[in-house]
């Protein structure tokens, strides 16, 4: 039984920073690629990016380049989302996400939930104007 679980969220106003948090249980975490989502009120779940297996790969949606950063602690068994200069737009509950089908990090499918195969509860993130 492989279970995720986020941390960290919380209210904060525009401008901060947040650090998101999802330790993995069960299976081997460093056989997984792991992704983070999101979903706003009255809207679909969007990807926020993703890292590759061993940490030395990453990939962002435009919207979160620059400000967000996934990096990952394989020995941990955790996954972490910095989030800086965060804006309102930002307000969403966060998903954390494990794909172990997947050969390998691909920039044409990391935003797809489809490929992923365990989620997390999620994570309230509140940022206020």
């Amino acid at each position: 039984q492989v279970q995720l679980v986020e941390s960290g969220g919380g209210l904060v106003q525009a401008g901060d920073s947040l650090k998101l948090s999802c330790t993995v249980s069960g299976r081997t975490f460093s056989s997984y690629v792991m992704g983070w989502f999101r979903q706003a009120p009255g809207k679909e779940r969007e990807s926020v990016g993703a890292i590759s297996r061993g940490g030395g790969t990453t990939y962002y949606v435009d919207s979160v380049k620059g400000r967000f950063t996934i990096s990952r602690d394989n020995a941990k068994k955790t996954v972490y989302l910095q989030m800086n200069s965060l804006k309102p737009e930002d307000t969403a509950v966060y998903y954390c996400a494990a794909d172990f089908r997947s050969p390998g990090l691909r920039v044409a499918t990391f935003r797809l939930a489809a490929k992923y195969d365990y989620w997390g509860q999620g994570t309230q993130v509140t940022v206020s104007s």
